[in-house]
């Protein structure tokens, strides 16, 4: 059995693919994978014995600036995409026996899928990126936000957008492949029956007509990588201390300047994660400590909270750890929808709205931080268990036998 998976994005769209691919491997499935090419993957994809095959540039080229590309630049990155697609994905593909393919960006999957005649499978990471009558469309970054409040008509300028962006493209690619037209480019890509890769805990999916959706639980794999000794010298030199990071996402040194003086105010140590934002210190008090990329599975369990962006992979690693979680969504894809599902299971604080200020960055910790928080963090991490991507590894070898 031969399986293309495929991505773009950062982090928290790659690494899900990854734990699906170790699984497929531990069930004999040759797997290779497209996806950026920046030095983390290759290296981790080395790492784990699968082929990657680049796909358009490295995403950090991307996330360079301090703020996301204009519209205009983002319409014509996301056009020469699919052109992209259309030209790697037919020799990707060839010999496998099924594509799967994870986040909008894959334009192109399906119809590649179709025609070499292999199976296709969509997944999501997270429900809102699903359409339903119970939320709204996530943000998309160059598109503008509707002004009506009902989520079946947003989700109906939502399929406009993506029409007026992809229809032209993807319908003239598939007509030089011998396919017929799509009229519905977002619907047409999801399918009727996509995989939703979220823990139903964390991230449930209501019933909704016309998708029969397929949650396998969140695709990830044991990390078992110890701590730097420098990273456990700090945490075993007193009280756990509150972890501030923000992945990939580009935040204001402001944001974390703010956080650390309202942290400390709490008489909480700080740990800063560098990201890709290269986030410094705000002093060279000793009561704070910088750290680049450590094993989070084992960090966020000696943690007293974290506070990050809201992505899927964060937010579900901190929720498995316990640990009491503040949020500060950049108003990008999923963050907002996980912030809300944090407040809305009282694991800590959101703030979703007004940029945050010292007031309520304080309001919030002194939530995130109350012994009534922990304990509830704590009793929903313990209930947080399914293997994702060992279902869905399971569900793929099935589906083609």
């Amino acid at each position: 059995m031969r399986v293309l998976l495929s991505t773009y994005g950062t982090r928290g769209d790659v690494q899900p693919l990854m734990a699906l691919a170790v699984r497929l491997r531990t069930l004999g499935a040759e797997v290779r994978m497209c996806a950026p090419p920046d030095d983390e993957f290759a290296d981790r994809l080395a790492d784990i014995g699968v082929q990657l095959v680049p796909l358009c540039p490295p995403v950090g080229e991307l996330m360079r600036g301090s703020s996301l590309p204009s519209a205009a630049e983002l319409s014509r990155y996301r056009t020469e995409m699919v052109a992209a697609q259309f030209d790697v994905f037919p020799t990707a593909a060839d010999g496998c026996d099924v594509l799967v393919a994870a986040g909008l960006a894959q334009i192109a999957a399906r119809s590649v899928a179709e025609a070499a005649g292999i199976h296709y499978v969509y997944a999501s990471y997270a429900a809102v990126h699903l359409p339903s009558p119970h939320h709204a469309p996530p943000p998309r970054p160059g598109w503008p936000e509707p002004e009506v409040h009902d989520n079946r008509t947003r989700w109906e300028l939502d399929a406009g957008h993506v029409n007026a962006q992809f229809g032209e493209t993807l319908n003239n690619h598939r007509a030089a492949i011998g396919l017929a037209p799509v009229d519905n480019v977002r619907d047409h890509v999801i399918t009727d029956r996509p995989w939703l890769a979220a823990d139903p805990v964390l991230g449930p999916w209501l019933p909704t007509p016309g998708l029969d959706v397929v949650h396998t639980g969140a695709w990830s794999l044991p990390d078992e990588r110890p701590l730097p000794d420098d990273v456990t010298a700090f945490l075993d030199a007193g009280a756990p201390p509150v972890y501030v990071g923000f992945g990939s996402m580009r935040p204001s040194q402001d944001v974390v300047r703010m956080a650390t003086e309202a942290i400390r105010s709490r008489g909480h140590r700080v740990l800063v994660s560098s990201g890709w934002a290269d986030l410094e210190l705000t002093d060279g008090r000793d009561d704070c400590f910088a750290v680049s990329e450590v094993n989070h599975q084992r960090l966020f369990t000696r943690v007293a909270a974290v506070v990050h962006h809201g992505g899927a992979g964060t937010t579900s690693t901190a929720a498995r750890a316990g640990a009491p979680q503040v949020v500060i969504p950049l108003q990008l894809s999923d963050n907002p929808y996980w912030a809300s599902r944090v407040a809305d299971l009282d694991l800590g604080a959101a703030l979703d709205g007004p940029p945050p200020t010292a007031e309520s960055l304080d309001v919030a910790f002194k939530a995130a931080l109350a012994p009534e928080t922990r304990a509830r963090a704590r009793a929903l991490g313990g209930r947080i268990r399914t293997d994702g991507a060992a279902v869905a590894a399971g569900l793929l070898v099935e589906a083609i036998r």
